[in-house]
């Protein structure tokens, strides 16, 4: 049996299974949800989630900036959601507030990166990385902007191993984006002063939620019903009201407060119970 070395799996839009090989969409699963407020906001909109979008998507992607290709581009300083993870983890750096962010990358696994325009570059226009593949030129033009990559060889994606590298590199303010429950648990643990913002909940039991939001400092809600309830009452603060980010921690509350504050942008503080939404949710909840 022969192993594909080129292949990339991504859990998209909607958690939509989506296999990548040689730069082309080789298989698209079903989206949980049917459509999303954030996708039509895309460089490449989405009205209906289905097959044939997301696929038409991921396809825009490949060829406009290179996702799953040794051309990826992997430095941007465009905001694409005011309040998203690579938003205010980049900010959070330009700020000074952060010191290095352990985020994922296709083409090169986990990185850890301290130069905001890595993270906005790499974090905001990933999708939940599932699988990848290591390419020489991608991991050299994150080294060419000053970040690490923990596996050059299988580029592997280990959160908690990016945190660890992190603190013996010497960085002291460490953030990560997490996926999986069980390692924003196990990097809690291990190294608590570390900020973990969840990421990719869609579709999460209620199990699941109740160990991601009591590791975290910061998740997004995605499409997630029971996010929505258990971050949303347990969170200190609300950004958004269509696709929120939840703020449970005090520091996080402060990245946020910090980034408003920074901001030319009119906002409207208002003091009232969490979860607050709008009639502009994903459908369904999941």
């Amino acid at each position: 049996m022969t192993v594909n070395t080129d292949e990339h799996i991504l859990e998209a839009i909607g958690r939509c299974r989506v296999i990548i090989r040689n730069g082309e969409v080789i298989e698209v699963g079903e989206a949980q949800i049917t459509s999303c407020p954030l996708t039509k906001k895309f460089a490449y909109p989405l009205s209906v989630l289905d097959k044939e979008s997301v696929k038409a998507n991921i396809e825009y992607r490949i060829k406009s900036w290179g996702m799953c290709t040794p051309r990826r581009e992997v430095s941007d300083t465009r905001e694409f959601v005011g309040f998203g993870a690579s938003e205010l983890l980049s900010f959070g750096l330009s700020a000074g507030l952060l010191d290095a962010v352990v985020l994922a990358c296709d083409g090169a696994g986990t990185v850890i990166v301290t130069k905001p325009a890595l993270v906005q570059g790499i974090g905001g226009r990933m999708s939940g990385l599932v699988k990848t593949v290591p390419y020489k030129d991608v991991i050299c033009q994150i080294e060419e902007n000053g970040g690490f990559v923990i596996d050059k060889v299988h580029a592997r994606l280990d959160q908690t191993a990016g945190v660890a590298k992190a603190y013996e590199l010497g960085y002291k303010n460490v953030a990560v984006t997490v996926a999986i429950p069980a390692e924003a648990k196990k990097i809690r643990s291990l190294y608590p002063d570390t900020i973990i913002f969840g990421v990719h909940v869609t579709g999460l039991n209620r199990e699941d939620t109740e160990i991601l939001v009591s590791a975290a400092d910061l998740v997004t809600s995605c499409a997630s019903k029971t996010i929505r309830e258990i971050a949303g009452r347990k969170a200190l603060l609300q950004a958004g009201v269509a696709v929120p980010i939840f703020a449970i921690s005090t520091k996080a509350k402060d990245l946020i407060i910090e980034k408003i504050r920074q901001s030319s942008e009119q906002v409207l503080f208002k003091t009232t119970r969490l979860p607050a939404l709008s009639e502009q949710q994903p459908e369904p909840l999941v």
